[in-house]
């Protein structure tokens, strides 16, 4: 594995216990029973992995990899001291040996025996640490939406390709499901449907501004780096929630953060629309919002329509609807149906593209970490299907026909300066893209 820079010194575990986990603890660090930091008792094969963000999200990442033996957590980040405190005590419950813990994930990031890390922040802080990690060749995982701002999902591209990292975006469809998303996207791409001609896909509502009230800011969180690039604004629990909590945080919902329930479902079944297409290395051309209604913008009904004349729709039945000359497949969850059931009545024949089955998302990183080739969602699948959700959401904001360049990734024609004015955002501080 690639061996990167020292971590710096911290206080000793029991300062952290003894403090308790609200709290306020500036820098956390463990010690392993060796006296050194970052010496790994186990076999040289062990790939060293850190976590950052230790949400629920991050928690089921990270319990997915403490099942195998050639994973070791090496060190978590979160800004939230209980949370930090209760994933450093799981991870050494398993392991038998300490786990280090940091607010500051460049602390993380700086350990000599990282080598690869998981990102599970808000979507609004996925570009900064991607970017720092995969430039030093840190290979990542990245959970989806890959980022808030279409410059910022390039600048990762930039960085893998500059650090030669191995990159996951957390779009998980493509491999796991019992392969029903893989199935639907083979049978359309081999014309079981014909020729495809719309796809329907059924989300939630585009980002509304931030209205919550201000609250007291919790001893122990740094409320500073959870805020990272957004703007500044006061504490709330609905944003960043107190202890260990066991549900999704609302902080979706907000543009400050992400890109509301639209591109929270929308990673994920954009995702599988472009994989269908064959379209992971572009994008539409024309993004055309629903008509005013009582002069106002409704929340679905946006149109994006792709180069060979197929159009997707925001709306409809949860999931993916695709509908062809020949019939129609739906596709969910839980769900594989088709207008006529002679479509999904046999597999891919040898004749027939067969898109790749991973055996799982985080498997598939794995192995690819160890043969050194691209995952099935790396960083431009990734990108260019959080781009889709991010051109979707200019379009609701601008409510103007909007014309998209994929190659250069720019808008054209009439309306160009206002999409374009949005395809990148101001950040607070020195919280935003890195500087190379």
């Amino acid at each position: 594995m690639p061996e990167h820079r020292s971590a710096r010194t911290n206080p000793d575990r029991r300062q952290i216990l003894a403090a308790g986990a609200a709290a306020a603890i500036s820098v956390l660090w463990v010690m392993t029973r060796s006296g050194l930091a970052g010496i790994s008792t186990r076999a040289n094969d062990t790939i060293g992995i850190g976590v950052i963000g230790m949400g629920i999200r991050g928690r089921r990442l990270m319990y997915q990899m403490m099942d195998r033996d050639d994973i070791r957590i090496v060190g978590v980040s979160e800004v939230a001291g209980p949370r930090l405190l209760a994933a450093m005590q799981a991870v050494e419950a398993k392991d038998g040996e300490p786990c280090a813990g940091y607010l500051d994930y460049e602390d993380l990031l700086a350990r000599n025996d990282i080598d690869a890390v998981v990102i599970a922040t808000q979507d609004s802080n996925h570009a900064r640490p991607a970017i720092m990690a995969a430039r030093r060749g840190i290979d990542v995982y990245c959970e989806k939406p890959l980022t808030l701002t279409i410059a910022e999902g390039r600048a990762i591209c930039d960085a893998v390709a500059h650090g030669q990292a191995v990159f996951q975006t957390g779009s998980q469809q493509r491999s796991e499901y019992g392969g029903r998303f893989r199935t639907a996207c083979e049978h359309i791409r081999n014309g079981r449907i014909g020729k495809l001609k719309r796809v329907e896909i059924g989300v939630g509502d585009p980002p509304t501004p931030c209205d919550l009230p201000d609250e007291e800011t919790p001893a122990g969180y740094d409320w500073n780096r959870w805020l990272g690039a957004s703007p500044e604004r006061k504490f709330n629990s609905e944003l960043c929630p107190e202890g260990v909590h066991g549900h999704y945080p609302r902080w979706r919902q907000f543009g400050e953060y992400g890109n509301g329930y639209f591109a929270d479902m929308g990673a994920h079944h954009y995702d599988i629309a472009q994989w269908a297409m064959d379209t992971d290395h572009t994008g539409p051309v024309r993004i055309i919002p629903p008509a005013l209604v009582n002069g106002e913008m409704p929340k679905r009904g946006l149109v994006l329509e792709y180069d060979n004349g197929v159009q997707i729709s925001h709306g409809g039945r949860s999931g993916c609807t695709f509908t062809g000359t020949d019939g129609m497949i739906y596709v969910d969850r839980g769900a594989l149906e088709a207008s006529d059931e002679s479509i999904l009545k046999d597999p891919a024949g040898n004749s027939d593209l067969k898109l790749p089955d991973t055996g799982g998302h985080m498997k598939n990183w794995i192995d690819c970490i160890r043969n050194r080739t691209r995952p099935i969602c790396h960083e431009e699948v990734g990108h260019r299907t959080a781009s889709v959700n991010q051109l979707a959401v200019i379009g609701y904001e601008v409510g103007q026909p909007l014309v998209w360049d994929p190659r250069k990734e720019v808008f054209t024609g009439d309306h160009a300066a206002a999409g374009n004015a949005k395809l990148e955002r101001p950040s607070r501080g020195e919280w935003g893209i890195p500087a190379s």
